[in-house]
Protein backbone atom coordinates (compact mmCIF):
# COMPACT_ATOMS: atom_id res chain seq x y z
CA UNK A 1 0.00 0.00 0.00
CA UNK A 2 1.41 3.57 -1.11
CA UNK A 3 2.19 5.25 1.97
CA UNK A 4 1.29 9.47 2.21
CA UNK A 5 4.26 11.38 2.81
CA UNK A 6 4.21 13.90 5.72
CA UNK A 7 3.59 17.69 4.21
CA UNK A 8 3.18 18.39 1.15
CA UNK A 9 6.08 17.87 -1.82
CA UNK A 10 5.78 21.60 -3.29
CA UNK A 11 5.22 24.28 -0.34
CA UNK A 12 3.48 27.23 -2.99
CA UNK A 13 4.39 30.25 -0.29
CA UNK A 14 8.02 29.33 -0.58
CA UNK A 15 8.39 27.52 -3.56
CA UNK A 16 10.04 24.96 -1.87
CA UNK A 17 10.48 21.30 -3.98
CA UNK A 18 10.94 18.87 -0.95
CA UNK A 19 12.37 14.90 -1.50
CA UNK A 20 11.45 12.44 1.08
CA UNK A 21 14.60 9.98 1.65
CA UNK A 22 14.73 6.71 3.35
CA UNK A 23 11.39 4.31 4.37
CA UNK A 24 10.25 7.11 7.01
CA UNK A 25 8.21 10.05 6.12
CA UNK A 26 8.59 11.92 9.03
CA UNK A 27 8.80 15.65 8.61
CA UNK A 28 11.87 16.15 10.14
CA UNK A 29 14.14 13.81 7.87
CA UNK A 30 12.82 15.90 4.30
CA UNK A 31 16.08 17.40 2.57
CA UNK A 32 14.91 20.40 1.05
CA UNK A 33 16.09 20.68 -3.01
CA UNK A 34 16.03 24.25 -2.75
CA UNK A 35 14.64 27.29 -0.51
CA UNK A 36 15.27 26.30 3.17
CA UNK A 37 17.66 25.56 5.52
CA UNK A 38 20.30 23.94 2.59
CA UNK A 39 23.79 22.72 3.40
CA UNK A 40 26.81 24.86 3.82
CA UNK A 41 29.19 22.40 2.20
CA UNK A 42 29.63 19.13 0.75
CA UNK A 43 31.02 17.68 4.05
CA UNK A 44 28.16 19.02 6.60
CA UNK A 45 26.01 17.20 3.98
CA UNK A 46 27.89 14.29 4.27
CA UNK A 47 28.07 14.05 8.40
CA UNK A 48 24.00 15.03 7.72
CA UNK A 49 23.88 11.77 5.40
CA UNK A 50 26.03 9.37 6.42
CA UNK A 51 24.39 7.16 4.20
CA UNK A 52 22.68 8.70 1.12
CA UNK A 53 20.16 6.15 -0.95
CA UNK A 54 19.74 6.79 -4.86
CA UNK A 55 17.16 9.83 -5.49
CA UNK A 56 17.66 12.10 -2.33
CA UNK A 57 18.64 15.50 -3.82
CA UNK A 58 20.03 18.61 -1.53
CA UNK A 59 21.60 22.00 -2.45
CA UNK A 60 24.99 23.15 -0.97
CA UNK A 61 25.38 26.86 -0.49
CA UNK A 62 29.16 27.06 -0.87
CA UNK A 63 28.75 26.50 -4.60
CA UNK A 64 24.76 27.54 -4.78
CA UNK A 65 24.31 24.12 -7.21
CA UNK A 66 21.29 21.03 -6.37
CA UNK A 67 22.87 17.89 -6.77
CA UNK A 68 21.40 14.41 -6.63
CA UNK A 69 22.68 10.48 -5.21
CA UNK A 70 22.74 8.52 -8.39
CA UNK A 71 22.99 5.42 -6.08
CA UNK A 72 26.90 5.82 -6.19
CA UNK A 73 28.25 9.41 -5.89
CA UNK A 74 26.26 12.85 -5.19
CA UNK A 75 26.06 14.47 -8.81
CA UNK A 76 25.09 17.74 -10.15
CA UNK A 77 22.09 18.14 -10.96
CA UNK A 78 21.38 21.70 -11.18
CA UNK A 79 22.67 23.32 -14.25
CA UNK A 80 25.01 22.14 -16.94
CA UNK A 81 28.82 21.63 -16.32
CA UNK A 82 31.80 21.46 -18.23
CA UNK A 83 31.28 19.78 -22.04
CA UNK A 84 34.08 16.89 -22.96
CA UNK A 85 34.73 16.09 -26.33
CA UNK A 86 36.52 12.46 -27.59
CA UNK A 87 38.82 14.22 -29.94
CA UNK A 88 42.05 13.52 -29.87
CA UNK A 89 43.30 16.99 -27.46
CA UNK A 90 45.73 18.94 -29.86
CA UNK A 91 47.34 20.37 -26.41
CA UNK A 92 47.11 20.60 -23.01
CA UNK A 93 47.46 23.11 -19.76
CA UNK A 94 47.05 24.82 -16.72
CA UNK A 95 46.04 28.28 -15.56
CA UNK A 96 44.94 29.50 -12.20
CA UNK A 97 44.90 26.55 -11.30
CA UNK A 98 42.25 24.84 -13.53
CA UNK A 99 43.36 22.07 -16.31
CA UNK A 100 42.02 22.87 -20.05
CA UNK A 101 42.66 20.65 -22.90
CA UNK A 102 41.71 21.84 -26.36
CA UNK A 103 41.13 21.02 -30.29
CA UNK A 104 42.21 22.66 -33.07
CA UNK A 105 40.72 22.34 -36.88
CA UNK A 106 42.83 23.46 -39.50
CA UNK A 107 40.74 21.72 -42.18
CA UNK A 108 36.49 20.78 -41.84
CA UNK A 109 36.04 17.50 -39.31
CA UNK A 110 33.80 16.65 -36.57
CA UNK A 111 33.76 17.40 -33.46
CA UNK A 112 32.34 14.61 -31.13
CA UNK A 113 30.44 15.43 -27.83
CA UNK A 114 30.36 12.45 -25.25
CA UNK A 115 29.00 15.16 -22.47
CA UNK A 116 27.30 18.19 -22.69
CA UNK A 117 27.63 20.97 -21.42
CA UNK A 118 30.08 24.31 -21.81
CA UNK A 119 32.91 25.21 -23.58
CA UNK A 120 35.10 27.80 -25.35
CA UNK A 121 35.18 28.51 -28.89
CA UNK A 122 37.23 30.28 -31.15
CA UNK A 123 36.04 30.56 -34.98
CA UNK A 124 37.85 32.79 -37.77
CA UNK A 125 36.93 33.17 -41.33
CA UNK A 126 38.97 32.77 -44.17
CA UNK A 127 40.65 36.15 -45.31
CA UNK A 128 39.46 38.28 -48.35
CA UNK A 129 41.80 37.80 -51.39
CA UNK A 130 43.96 40.98 -52.47
CA UNK A 131 43.53 42.70 -55.38
CA UNK A 132 45.90 42.59 -58.81
CA UNK A 133 47.42 45.45 -60.34
CA UNK A 134 47.26 46.63 -64.45
CA UNK A 135 49.81 47.14 -66.80
CA UNK A 136 48.83 50.92 -66.87
CA UNK A 137 50.35 51.44 -63.41
CA UNK A 138 47.17 50.73 -61.22
CA UNK A 139 47.51 48.85 -57.75
CA UNK A 140 45.48 46.74 -55.91
CA UNK A 141 43.69 46.73 -52.05
CA UNK A 142 44.46 43.99 -49.37
CA UNK A 143 41.93 41.71 -48.87
CA UNK A 144 40.49 41.77 -45.52
CA UNK A 145 40.54 39.37 -42.78
CA UNK A 146 38.33 36.88 -41.30
CA UNK A 147 35.61 37.39 -38.84
CA UNK A 148 37.52 36.70 -35.14
CA UNK A 149 34.97 35.46 -32.88
CA UNK A 150 35.61 34.23 -29.24
CA UNK A 151 32.88 33.01 -27.61
CA UNK A 152 32.97 32.13 -24.14
CA UNK A 153 30.86 29.36 -22.33
CA UNK A 154 29.24 28.24 -25.56
CA UNK A 155 26.54 25.27 -24.93
CA UNK A 156 27.19 21.85 -26.71
CA UNK A 157 24.64 19.19 -27.13
CA UNK A 158 26.22 15.42 -26.75
CA UNK A 159 26.92 14.29 -30.47
CA UNK A 160 28.68 15.07 -33.47
CA UNK A 161 29.04 18.84 -34.52
CA UNK A 162 30.39 19.95 -37.75
CA UNK A 163 33.18 22.19 -38.16
CA UNK A 164 33.32 23.91 -41.41
CA UNK A 165 36.75 25.75 -42.24
CA UNK A 166 36.62 28.72 -44.58
CA UNK A 167 39.08 28.68 -47.53
CA UNK A 168 40.37 32.04 -47.73
CA UNK A 169 39.57 34.20 -51.27
CA UNK A 170 41.43 33.94 -54.55
CA UNK A 171 43.47 36.46 -55.08
CA UNK A 172 43.02 39.16 -57.66
CA UNK A 173 44.19 38.66 -61.15
CA UNK A 174 46.56 40.33 -62.95
CA UNK A 175 43.61 41.17 -66.01
CA UNK A 176 41.91 44.27 -66.73
CA UNK A 177 38.78 44.59 -65.83
CA UNK A 178 38.54 41.39 -63.57
CA UNK A 179 41.53 42.75 -61.17
CA UNK A 180 39.08 42.27 -57.54
CA UNK A 181 39.74 39.53 -55.18
CA UNK A 182 37.55 37.54 -54.22
CA UNK A 183 36.12 37.00 -50.02
CA UNK A 184 36.67 34.46 -47.84
CA UNK A 185 34.56 31.61 -46.77
CA UNK A 186 33.05 31.61 -43.47
CA UNK A 187 34.08 28.89 -40.96
CA UNK A 188 31.91 27.32 -38.74
CA UNK A 189 30.60 25.03 -36.02
CA UNK A 190 27.17 24.21 -35.99
CA UNK A 191 25.64 27.04 -35.28
CA UNK A 192 28.58 29.41 -34.41
CA UNK A 193 29.83 30.77 -37.91
CA UNK A 194 32.52 33.75 -38.25
CA UNK A 195 32.41 35.49 -42.22
CA UNK A 196 34.98 35.39 -44.46
CA UNK A 197 36.76 38.40 -45.02
CA UNK A 198 36.15 41.48 -47.67
CA UNK A 199 37.73 41.48 -50.50
CA UNK A 200 40.77 44.22 -52.04
CA UNK A 201 39.25 45.59 -55.66
CA UNK A 202 41.67 46.86 -57.95
CA UNK A 203 41.82 50.93 -59.52
CA UNK A 204 39.93 50.55 -62.64
CA UNK A 205 37.05 48.18 -61.32
CA UNK A 206 36.32 52.30 -59.91
CA UNK A 207 34.61 49.96 -56.56
CA UNK A 208 35.11 50.44 -53.07
CA UNK A 209 36.55 47.61 -51.11
CA UNK A 210 34.39 44.59 -50.46
CA UNK A 211 32.82 44.44 -47.37
CA UNK A 212 33.22 41.11 -45.17
CA UNK A 213 34.67 40.24 -41.26
CA UNK A 214 37.03 43.05 -41.84
CA UNK A 215 36.47 45.16 -45.04
CA UNK A 216 38.67 45.16 -47.87
CA UNK A 217 41.02 47.43 -49.24
CA UNK A 218 40.00 50.15 -51.95
CA UNK A 219 42.33 50.38 -54.94
CA UNK A 220 39.87 53.97 -55.88
CA UNK A 221 38.60 55.16 -53.54
CA UNK A 222 37.36 53.68 -49.66
CA UNK A 223 37.37 50.66 -47.95
CA UNK A 224 35.26 48.09 -47.51
CA UNK A 225 32.93 47.49 -44.16
CA UNK A 226 34.17 45.02 -41.03
CA UNK A 227 31.39 43.43 -38.92
CA UNK A 228 31.53 45.06 -35.54
CA UNK A 229 33.34 43.47 -32.90
CA UNK A 230 34.33 40.90 -35.23
CA UNK A 231 36.62 43.34 -37.55
CA UNK A 232 37.30 46.71 -39.07
CA UNK A 233 36.65 48.57 -41.97
CA UNK A 234 39.41 48.74 -44.69
CA UNK A 235 41.48 51.59 -45.97
CA UNK A 236 41.06 53.76 -48.57
CA UNK A 237 43.00 53.96 -52.06
CA UNK A 238 44.79 57.53 -53.31
CA UNK A 239 42.17 58.81 -55.66
CA UNK A 240 43.25 59.19 -59.49
CA UNK A 241 46.66 57.59 -58.34
CA UNK A 242 48.29 54.20 -57.94
CA UNK A 243 48.32 53.47 -54.72
CA UNK A 244 45.62 51.38 -52.36
CA UNK A 245 44.30 50.62 -49.43
CA UNK A 246 45.20 48.29 -47.00
CA UNK A 247 42.67 45.55 -45.74
CA UNK A 248 41.09 45.62 -42.34
CA UNK A 249 41.80 43.75 -39.96
CA UNK A 250 40.54 41.86 -36.26
CA UNK A 251 41.85 44.54 -34.08
CA UNK A 252 42.48 47.40 -36.46
CA UNK A 253 41.17 49.37 -39.72
CA UNK A 254 43.31 48.93 -42.72
CA UNK A 255 45.65 51.99 -43.56
CA UNK A 256 44.94 54.80 -46.39
CA UNK A 257 47.53 54.61 -48.78
CA UNK A 258 49.73 57.58 -47.68
CA UNK A 259 50.99 58.42 -50.92
CA UNK A 260 50.86 58.25 -54.75
CA UNK A 261 53.21 55.46 -54.71
CA UNK A 262 52.49 53.82 -51.28
CA UNK A 263 49.97 51.19 -50.40
CA UNK A 264 48.54 51.41 -47.21
CA UNK A 265 49.13 49.01 -44.24
CA UNK A 266 46.92 45.71 -43.26
CA UNK A 267 45.12 46.59 -39.98
CA UNK A 268 46.67 44.56 -37.24
CA UNK A 269 44.61 40.86 -36.23
CA UNK A 270 43.28 39.90 -32.94
CA UNK A 271 45.71 38.07 -29.76
CA UNK A 272 43.71 35.70 -28.15
CA UNK A 273 45.06 33.09 -25.46
CA UNK A 274 43.14 30.06 -25.91
CA UNK A 275 45.31 27.57 -25.83
CA UNK A 276 47.27 28.85 -23.32
CA UNK A 277 50.06 31.29 -25.47
CA UNK A 278 49.16 34.18 -26.92
CA UNK A 279 48.55 33.93 -30.68
CA UNK A 280 47.75 36.84 -32.94
CA UNK A 281 45.33 35.96 -35.96
CA UNK A 282 43.21 37.84 -38.67
CA UNK A 283 45.37 40.39 -39.94
CA UNK A 284 44.39 42.41 -43.00
CA UNK A 285 46.42 42.72 -46.30
CA UNK A 286 48.87 45.56 -47.55
CA UNK A 287 47.52 48.00 -50.37
CA UNK A 288 49.89 47.78 -53.46
CA UNK A 289 51.87 50.76 -54.30
CA UNK A 290 54.12 51.59 -57.47
CA UNK A 291 56.79 52.09 -55.58
CA UNK A 292 56.23 50.76 -51.75
CA UNK A 293 53.42 48.07 -50.82
CA UNK A 294 51.87 48.32 -47.50
CA UNK A 295 52.69 45.79 -44.59
CA UNK A 296 50.60 43.18 -43.54
CA UNK A 297 48.76 43.66 -40.49
CA UNK A 298 50.13 41.59 -38.04
CA UNK A 299 47.93 38.40 -37.68
CA UNK A 300 49.09 36.86 -40.97
CA UNK A 301 48.09 39.69 -43.04
CA UNK A 302 49.61 39.36 -46.52
CA UNK A 303 52.37 42.59 -47.44
CA UNK A 304 51.35 44.78 -50.58
CA UNK A 305 53.43 44.19 -53.88
CA UNK A 306 55.81 47.43 -54.38
CA UNK A 307 55.87 46.36 -57.34
CA UNK A 308 54.80 42.95 -57.75
CA UNK A 309 52.63 40.41 -56.66
CA UNK A 310 50.85 40.68 -53.49
CA UNK A 311 51.62 38.15 -50.84
CA UNK A 312 48.98 35.74 -49.79
CA UNK A 313 47.76 35.61 -46.56
CA UNK A 314 49.09 32.90 -43.57
CA UNK A 315 46.77 29.79 -43.39
CA UNK A 316 44.41 29.41 -40.59
CA UNK A 317 44.72 32.46 -39.59
CA UNK A 318 42.21 34.40 -41.46
CA UNK A 319 44.63 37.09 -43.00
CA UNK A 320 43.81 38.86 -46.11
CA UNK A 321 46.01 38.89 -49.01
CA UNK A 322 47.97 41.40 -49.85
CA UNK A 323 47.29 43.56 -53.09
CA UNK A 324 49.64 43.98 -56.02
CA UNK A 325 51.55 46.72 -56.67
CA UNK A 326 52.85 47.67 -60.58
CA UNK A 327 55.44 49.55 -62.65
CA UNK A 328 54.23 48.73 -66.51
CA UNK A 329 53.58 44.75 -65.32
CA UNK A 330 50.50 43.14 -64.49
CA UNK A 331 50.71 41.36 -61.55
CA UNK A 332 48.00 39.12 -59.29
CA UNK A 333 46.91 39.90 -55.49
CA UNK A 334 47.82 37.76 -53.23
CA UNK A 335 45.15 34.79 -52.22
CA UNK A 336 43.42 34.90 -48.37
CA UNK A 337 44.42 32.95 -45.87
CA UNK A 338 42.31 29.94 -44.60
CA UNK A 339 40.57 29.82 -41.19
CA UNK A 340 39.93 27.83 -37.83
CA UNK A 341 38.00 27.00 -34.81
CA UNK A 342 39.39 25.98 -31.93
CA UNK A 343 37.13 24.21 -28.89
CA UNK A 344 38.56 24.19 -25.44
CA UNK A 345 36.92 22.80 -22.06
CA UNK A 346 37.82 22.39 -18.58
CA UNK A 347 39.28 19.02 -17.53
Amino acid sequence: MAVTPVGNPYVESSDLVANYPGASEALAERIDIVGVNPFANAAARDAAIPSPVQGQMCSLNDDNKGYRYDGSAWVLFSGAGDANFTNAATGTYTDAGISYKWVEFLASGELIVDRAGFADVLVIGGGGGGGGATPSGEGGGGGGAGSHSHITSVYLDAGTHTVTIGAGGAAGPAVTPLGSGKNGIASALGKYIASGGGAGTNFVNNLPGFDGGSGGGGGDGVGGLGILTQGNNGGSGATATSAAGGGGGANAVGTDASATTTGGAGGAGTSNSITGAAVTRAGGGGGGGQVTGGAGGAGGGGAGGGPGAGTAGLVNTGGGGGGAGVAGSAFAGGAGGSGLVIVRVVV
